[in-house]
């Protein structure tokens, strides 16, 4: 059976919308309870955080009632990063975690993802097992065992105390000039407090969210607001998240992005050095720069590469015992430090590399020339199919042959959103350029009937 409710990164809509209503919210809340509650023991707990999205306040109350529903207990972080649910669904012994966000996704969207007890995002197949669940017909908890629902005040806290215990402890930011770009979302408090608190002079960007401002003109899916900053302000470097707080760019001090797969290089290369990189390898996804892959050879080093999802890559770097992975769009999963992409403390990494070694931004985030790559989306209704119409399909067979030898082509369909996503990478310039056009032309035609 494939999933139908859930995507590469949880249950993902528009808010009020199937299936992000809060009908369908109480729903998963109940079949999620009911899953992990299989032993019909008591005492099963359950943390929620969200990011500031208007309708996180909707479906965190809805998520609520249906878990309290089977018998979990409750306990509400309120807006904190993504990163920091899988860090205090562990440390707080809950049996699941769970996080309302869209991501870099407009305010419009919400999601819903989930974590296991070990902190880690659920499997396909139990989310599959969620999934049968919410179809059927769930059995509430007897009258006596419903559970209880209470406001955890310090989760924040606790995340930030443990983010700084991942930078160098002979290490500290004086001195240094620190734009931080937080996309007005669920690390707007916490990462500009860790950042002072290591003793770097702080510029807070996007750090007053209003319930539709998140992403808005800002984050690491809109670098311009931050390079604007660091430039304005003459810091030394700019860090900017998205807006649950799992995905970071880096810009130097002339306000020039560096992006996941510049990040991944850096520590990769210094983790090796230190021996540190278990197995001399590096996990990234189809969508990493060529680039990339060269630097790792050329190091005596392995890139293994997945599909698109931070999940698939933090699935292949448990299966091969891996610490370093992470995604072109920003997630950097360090498994000694989290369960998934977080983006403040790949941010710190980043920071501790320029305490440690002395060099500017510049120097830092340059480490491979990359290969030519273009990128280019192309919305549908979700009616049309459009990689299932025939002259798209063979659209894309000739334009492989083209560039077959060259480079290479990616042409896939969203997990987040409804967009085909067409990729390639190639030294000629010209041919990149009119490969990607040509398709994506050919599928603007299937979309429009």
């Amino acid at each position: 059976m494939t999933r139908k409710l859930f995507g590469t990164d949880g249950v993902r809509g528009r808010a009020n919308t199937y299936p992000m209503t809060a009908e369908m919210a109480l729903k998963l809340g109940a079949a999620a309870g009911r899953f992990f509650r299989r032993d019909g023991s008591d005492g099963h707990r359950v943390v929620i955080g969200k990011d500031t999205r208007l309708s996180g306040y909707m479906l965190e109350n809805a998520l609520t009632a249906g878990l309290t529903s089977t018998g979990m207990n409750v306990l509400l972080l309120g807006p904190v990063p993504t990163p920091a649910v899988g860090f205090l669904t562990r440390s707080m012994r809950a049996d699941l975690g769970v996080m309302i966000s869209a991501s870099h996704n407009p305010h419009q969207d919400n999601g819903i993802k989930f974590f296991g007890p070990d902190g880690f995002k659920l499997s396909d197949a139990a989310e599959l097992e969620i999934e049968e669940l919410v179809d059927g017909e769930i059995i509430p908890a007897k009258p006596e065992n419903i559970g209880r629902a209470k406001r955890i005040d310090d989760a924040l806290g606790r995340y930030q105390e443990y983010a700084k215990t991942t930078f160098p402890a002979g290490l500290r930011l004086d001195g240094l000039k620190v734009v931080i770009d937080c996309a007005n979302g669920a690390a707007y408090k916490a990462a500009p407090q860790v950042l002072w608190e290591l003793g770097a002079e702080v510029i807070p960007v996007g750090v007053s969210p209003n319930g539709k401002n998140i992403n808005d003109r800002c984050g690491s899916t809109y670098t311009q607001t931050a390079a604007e900053a660091v430039v304005a302000h003459g810091a030394h470097v700019g860090i900017s998240l998205d807006g649950d707080a799992d995905r970071v760019m880096i810009l130097d001090e002339f306000g020039q992005v560096a992006d996941g797969d510049q990040i991944m290089a850096l520590l990769a290369g210094r983790w090796a050095d230190e021996g540190r990189l278990r197995g001399g390898t590096l996990v990234a996804t189809v969508m990493s720069n060529l680039g990339l892959e060269r630097f790792m050879s050329a190091r005596g080093l392995r890139l293994e590469r997945t599909a698109v999802g931070d999940r698939y890559v933090v699935e292949a770097m448990r299966r091969g015992g891996f610490n370093l992975g992470g995604e072109q769009s920003g997630h950097i999963v360090m498994t000694d430090y989290a369960t998934t992409g977080d983006g403040l403390i790949a941010g710190l990494q980043f920071l501790s590399e320029m305490a440690r070694t002395g060099q500017p931004a510049s120097a830092l985030v340059r480490q491979f020339e990359t290969v030519p790559q273009m990128l280019k989306n192309v919305r549908f209704s979700g009616v049309v199919e459009p990689l299932k119409v025939g002259k798209v399909q063979d659209a894309i067979r000739a334009n492989e042959a083209r560039i077959n030898g060259k480079g290479r082509l990616l042409i896939r369909k969203s997990g987040t959103e409804p967009l085909i996503r067409v990729m390639a990478e190639c030294e000629d310039a010209d041919l990149l350029a009119d490969v990607v056009d040509t398709i994506v032309q050919e599928i603007n035609a299937a979309v429009q009937g």
